[in-house]
């Protein structure tokens, strides 16, 4: 039976700038490239790669009224029905820039239509989330909407993943959010400022993962850069998957790739989180190769060649560390 994955969060229309390097304050520099625009948003990266990587994915968030569904969404296994159209304001908009001496991003956001999204909206939209296998959520929306979301799906025996990006810079997360989230995925900058733990060493990992298994918690994933992704969960089992290395064009949406690819591959209890991870690790060495975000997301049989040329790796790099502790 075709897994359903439920992703509620946000969709932007990237205006992307690629510069020689990152300019210093007050600095100017001429670039050859004019600005590209293509589609993104945290919500929308996430559900069109797990749409490409086979699983029927339903989006739920929210456009401005004048947006077409038809031209911006149109990818198989993508369900659009579930669109809200914001009567107030009009599509989100992210400005990138992208260095091509490193090819890092520095990303501006405007919320716009992204921001507009109620928990009435979620409500209206409840018996979509029932039925779905995973629900996955980020922070480019407002908190208590993917708050209740996820009360709603735990309360129906739904997974919910919680990709917590942008992280707020003080003041945390609800205690309510952690209570329902299932798997959270901090990057090591995002994990800091939720729990005040650095995460650059084998034990200040762990110790971030159990300021996680405190409110209940399940699963762990820490995406640790160039290191690759740490994981542990509630049993004590812990890991890291190193990184495919590849020719690195534009980070944007590497991350986002990560975690709707690794959703597909997830069983109902998670126990199978290290395979998964390999396969979402082999999805984003693709798209950091490749320019803008959603069109750098590959296709299942794209991933699977990846992989299959990289078992080698990972199965050598799990037979030099310790997996439990």
């Amino acid at each position: 039976m075709t897994k359903t994955i439920t992703v509620l969060g946000s969709t932007n229309i990237d205006k992307v700038i690629k510069v020689p390097r990152f300019a210093k304050s007050g600095e100017t520099l001429k670039t050859s490239e004019h600005v590209v625009e293509a589609m993104g948003g945290k919500g929308l990266n996430q559900a069109v790669a797990a749409a490409r990587s086979g699983a029927k994915t339903i989006i739920l968030t929210k456009v401005g009224k004048e947006f077409s569904i038809e031209k911006n969404m149109n990818v198989k296994n993508l369900v659009t029905s579930n669109v809200i159209r914001s009567q107030n304001e009009q599509t989100g908009q992210a400005y990138i820039t992208v260095s091509e001496e490193t090819g890092d991003n520095i990303i501006h956001i405007y919320g716009g239509a992204n921001a507009d999204i109620t928990v009435e909206d979620v409500l209206n939209n409840q018996e979509v989330i029932k039925k779905s296998d995973f629900i996955i959520a980020q922070l480019e929306i407002p908190i208590n909407v993917v708050t209740e979301a996820f009360k709603i799906a735990k309360a129906n025996g739904v997974n919910t993943i919680l990709n917590p990006a942008p992280m707020p810079e003080i003041g945390g997360l609800p205690d309510e959010l952690l209570k329902n989230t299932d798997m959270i995925t901090p990057n090591e900058h995002e994990t800091f400022l939720l729990t005040g733990i650095n995460a650059d060493s084998d034990k200040s990992l762990i110790e971030n993962a159990k300021y996680y298994f405190k409110y209940g918690i399940k699963e762990v994933i820490i995406t640790l850069g160039s290191r690759g992704s740490f994981y542990m969960n509630q049993d004590g089992n812990y890991g890291i998957v190193p990184i495919i290395n590849s020719k690195v064009v534009d980070t944007t949406a590497a991350g986002d790739t990560f975690i709707g690819a690794m959703s597909t591959r997830l069983n109902s209890n998670m126990s199978n989180l290290k395979d998964a991870m390999e396969y979402a690790t082999a999805a984003s060495s693709i798209t950091v190769s490749r320019n803008g975000a959603q069109p750098s997301i590959p296709s299942e049989s794209e991933v699977l060649v990846v992989l299959g040329r990289n078992m080698e790796v990972f199965n050598h790099y799990a037979q030099n560390q310790l997996v439990k502790h």
